[in-house]
Order: structure tokens, then sequence, then C-alpha cells
């Protein structure tokens, strides 16, 4: 393992009680910023562990799902093992766990007891639904949090009935609420810091609030004019034109041409100049109007092209757009590699394998420097943690 001076969150100790998505995304973050991170995993392991590819039984998703973070194993029904943790948290700052809402009280280890070892923990508490309301006891996965919070309502293609609404690809509710839960994690510590009376905080964080705090206007919208915002598909109402486009290879073109300027010297790079010229295609308004014209127009410019070759005139042109990447793009394309948001590391594990930068870079700090190790195995660290042998 090495440690990595100057990253922001060194000396800040967090236990994390979290399986599959949402509090290890939270944790990563924090152990990504310098924290140390202990994840305390059962005996066999988070279940993630055995989702997806592998590489002799080691699950490639846990190099980066692990990365930064200490692992212990617990079995959290047995009294000793319940000890062991509510030690650990005696000497935490904070603790993050997304079990249902009940369940480490029913065990044991609900914020009362934890709070009597250590009146300062901050303890973050992810769930479905949040910790109180009607639906508090109800399971829930990401892909609920997507559909109860109104994101999936949004992602249909308009007037698409055959086929459901399809999700983002990835665990986007888990994601948020992880992300949340860091920010208010770090928030409650900085507010104690300096204070010897300051008391611990408990944060509550769900799936469903996490996505529905994306609403941007509706909600606003909703309640004064009953509007009601529905699926856009690939464009959006307030702005054009701004849409993806096909291509001649088959591939997608995305392009964002909806200010006056950039809209101008986009017509102008399809052929098209005398269409920025009239009066109906003037402003923003006026194109949101006719944006199917502009759209028509565009798509049968981008449909004699590969996506490469007009990505690179508009691009000459100084118009905002781009190919829908795929992960083979991102991994090959020069920017991620200069930015190192693509980075080659050494996993025990897996051997060489690609990993994604943290979103966040420190003057000073490689993007390299961040990933200071790879997921381990399950209770590799149980003797440096316990001081006893796994």
């Amino acid at each position: 393992m090495v440690e990595t001076p100057g990253l922001p969150l060194a000396g800040l100790r967090i236990v994390e009680l979290g399986h599959y998505i949402a509090a290890p995304f939270a944790t990563r973050l924090l152990a990504d910023l310098g924290a140390e991170v202990i994840k305390v995993e059962p005996p066999e392991g988070d279940p993630v562990r055995g989702w997806g590819s592998a590489v002799d039984g080691n699950a490639v998703w846990f190099s980066v799902h692990g990365r930064n973070k200490l692992s212990v194993t617990l079995d959290l029904k047995a009294p000793a093992d319940r000890e062991k943790l509510a030690t650990l948290c005696a000497r935490a700052d904070g603790l993050v766990e997304n079990f249902r809402p009940g369940y480490l009280e029913r065990i044991g280890l609900g914020p009362a007891v934890l709070h009597a070892a250590n009146t300062r923990l901050v303890i973050a508490r992810i769930s479905g639904y949040g910790q109180d309301g009607p639906y508090r006891d109800k399971p829930a996965f990401g892909a609920i949090g997507e559909a109860m919070g109104g994101l999936r309502h949004l992602t249909a293609n308009p007037g698409q009935v055959d086929f459901p609404p399809p999700r983002c690809g990835v665990s986007i509710s888990d994601d948020l609420a992880g992300m949340y839960a860091a920010l208010a994690l770090v928030s409650a510590c900085w507010g104690i810091k300096g204070d010897p009376d300051a008391r611990g905080r408990i944060i509550d964080v769900d799936l469903v609030s996490s996505v529905f705090s994306l609403s941007e206007g509706m909600l606003p919208e909703y309640g004064l004019f009953g509007w009601v915002r529905q699926p856009q598909g690939a464009a959006i109402k307030t702005a054009a034109p701004t849409n993806t486009y096909p291509c001649a290879d088959g591939k997608w073109l995305c392009i964002a041409g909806n200010s006056d300027l950039i809209f101008r010297r986009l017509m102008t790079a399809i052929g098209a100049p005398a269409m920025a010229a009239e009066p109906r295609f003037a402003t923003n308004t006026l194109r949101c109007e006719n944006v199917a014209e502009l759209d028509a127009a565009i798509a049968a410019w981008t449909r004699t092209r590969p996506a490469a070759q007009a990505e690179a005139v508009l691009e000459a042109a100084e118009v905002p757009c781009s190919r829908l990447y795929d992960i083979a793009d991102c991994a090959a394309d020069p920017h991620f590699r200069a930015r190192s948001l693509v980075m080659e590391v050494e996993d025990p594990l897996l051997g060489r394998v690609l990993h994604p930068a943290a979103p966040f870079r420190f003057d000073g700090i490689p993007p390299e420097a961040m990933v200071r190790w790879t997921g381990p195995k399950a209770g590799a660290h149980n003797a440096q943690v316990f001081g006893d042998t796994p």
C-alpha cells in the first residue's frame, strides 16, 4: 500500500458497512480523496465480488469498487464481531452503511449504541426510501430509485409505446446517493471540527430522493402550471438545434448548436448558410418552434459522412459536438489518456488493468497517485486493523 501526501481527507477514518453499490461508491470517493476507509465485509465478501467478469475468481469490477480501501471481514451475527465493529467505530470519524432501515438496530448496532461508543461519530445511512415514511421498509435497488424518482419516465423516446423506457446503463441512483452521502458526511465532519463539545450526526440519504433532486424546474412548473415534463428523446424543448444525428457508418453524432453565433457556424459548415439567415431561425425561441426542419437538414448532412469525419468538420467550425462514445472509444481517446482519465494500474489479483481516474484532481498530485492500491481480497487487512490473524 502506498500513501499519497497532500490529499485533503488524509487523517479522516471511515468505516464502511456497505454492500453492492451505493455505500461502497460513497466510500470509494472518500478513499480517493485520501480518507482511511475500512471496508467491513461478511466472511464470504461483499456480494458484488460475485458480479460480472472475473480473473481466477477475482471480480474485475472490485478492482475499482474496493480501491484504496482496507478490507476486513466480520460476522455481524456474532457478538464478538459486533464488539470488534463497535471498537472500530469508537476510533473512527464516520460510518457509511446501506442496510435496510432498522437492520443495525435489530442486531444491536444502532446509532444509540454506536454513539455511546463514540459521541462524535458521523453516521451516513443510505437506503431505498429513507429511514422514515410509509415506504421505509420496502426493498429497493437502483432501478427502483430511477423509476420512482421520475428519471425513467424521461428516458423514453416520444411516442414509443412498444418498449419500456430504458435505464441509462449504469446504476445511476446508487451512484447519486453515494455522492450525496459522501458530501454530507464530509460536511458533517467539518461541522464538528474544532469543537470539543460537538456531537456526531446521523445522515439520511435515499435512492429515490437522490434521483428526485435532479428534477430541475419540473416541480415548480407542475405546482404553478400543472405541466408534466414528457420524454424528449435526444432533444430538449428549450434549445435548438440540440440533438443526436445518424451518420453514414451507423454511428451517432451529438451536436449542440443552439446559441445564435454557433447556429450560424453550424449551418455554414453543413452547407446551408441560407437557413441561418432566415428570420424564422433568428433566435433560439424561433428555432425551437421550427426545430423539425432544422433537425431534418442537419441529419441529411450527417447521413452523408462517417461520424468521425462529420465531427472533424464541425470541430473545425467550433461547433460543440461529439460522437457517442462507447468504453472502447473512451479507452483509446488521446484526451482521456493525456489527462489520465484512463490509467493503467497494477492489480496483484488481476495483473495490468485499466482504471478510471478519480473525478477530481488537485494541484501537485498526479491523477495516477490517487490510486494507491486496487481492491484487495476480502479480509486482506484483518491483521493490520485488528492486530490479530485473519
